[in-house]
Order: structure tokens, then C-alpha cells, then sequence
């Protein structure tokens, strides 16, 4: 699995509009809504999946990064959105420190194993201290979808 394969075009949000977890929630959840990988009718209860999985226990893991995710009976594929923060979110997460990059996973609940791969190639370029950095300084979703390919390249070269 690739991780250029997963993110929803147009899923890709290089400035979030919000600086709060719960509304940064919504608008990955409206960009993939918007990209045909959520349907409109499900936009609410998606929502609230993500944020009770948030509740549960923050998907914050550190580094600037957030990866809220979420498994749903009417979810059709795995599909991911990307929301950027310069400002930086607080996602409480484990080291306390701001997120900037934002990787919001939806999967269907009766594919567990799609669900795993994805959140294994997500943790794999995401622990890539030169990857985040340059993910963070991707200015359009064009550039963050180059750095997606690049290092989905250098995973099937390595």
C-alpha cells in the first residue's frame, strides 16, 4: 500500500483554517466529503467517530503530528486527508507540543487489515524526521502530493 494511493484528491489542505482539534476534526472530514471519499449524508457521524476515538485517548503521537483515524460500517475505502497548521494545533498530544501535520485515516470497519497497512505506511514515512519537515513546508496540495510519491519511491526502492 502507498501512501500517494490512499489520500483523497483534493483531500489535501496545506493551511487549516482552524487552530482547535475538534474543528481541524471537521475540516479534514469536509475535505474528504467534499473529494467524493466521504458521502455528505455521513459527514456528521464520521465526525463524531473521529472525536470519541479522540477522547478515548489523543492520536497525537509527538513530532508535530497527529493521526486521527477512524473504522465505519459505511466507509466504501481507505481514504486519507491532509490538513497543514503553521499556526500549530493542540492536539494533547504525548509530548505536549503542537501539531502541524495533520493525517485523518478513514477506513470500512470489515477491511481491519486495509486499515493497519495504511496506519503502518502513515507511521512509516511519518517517522522520517526530513519527511515531516518537508511536509511541513509544503506550500500547495500539488508539493505535498510530490512528497507523498517521493517517498512512497524510496519505500519500494529501500
Amino acid at each position: 500500500m502507498m501512501l500517494s494511493e490512499i489520500v483523497a484528491p483534493g483531500a489535501i489542505i496545506t493551511g487549516l483554517a482552524s487552530q482547535q482539534r475538534d474543528e481541524v476534526v471537521a475540516e479534514l472530514i469536509d475535505a474528504l466529503v467534499e473529494a467524493g471519499a466521504v458521502p455528505r449524508g455521513l459527514r456528521d457521524a464520521m465526525t463524531a467517530s473521529v472525536l470519541e476515538r479522540e477522547r478515548r485517548g489523543s492520536t497525537g503521537f509527538g513530532k508535530g503530528v497527529a493521526v486521527p483515524h477512524v473504522k465505519h460500517a459505511e466507509a466504501r475505502a481507505v481514504r486519507l486527508a491532509i490538513g497543514l497548521s503553521q499556526a500549530g494545533v493542540d492536539f494533547n498530544a504525548l509530548d505536549k507540543q503542537p501539531v502541524y501535520s495533520v493525517f485523518l485515516l478513514v477506513s470500512p470497519a470489515d477491511r481491519p487489515e486495509d486499515h493497519l497497512k495504511a496506519m503502518e505506511v502513515i507511521f512509516k514515512h511519518l517517522s522520517v524526521d526530513t519527511f515531516r519537515r518537508f511536509l511541513r513546508q509544503a506550500a500547495t496540495p500539488e508539493a505535498v502530493i510530490d512528497l507523498l510519491r517521493e517517498a512512497d519511491a524510496q519505500q519500494t526502492a529501500g
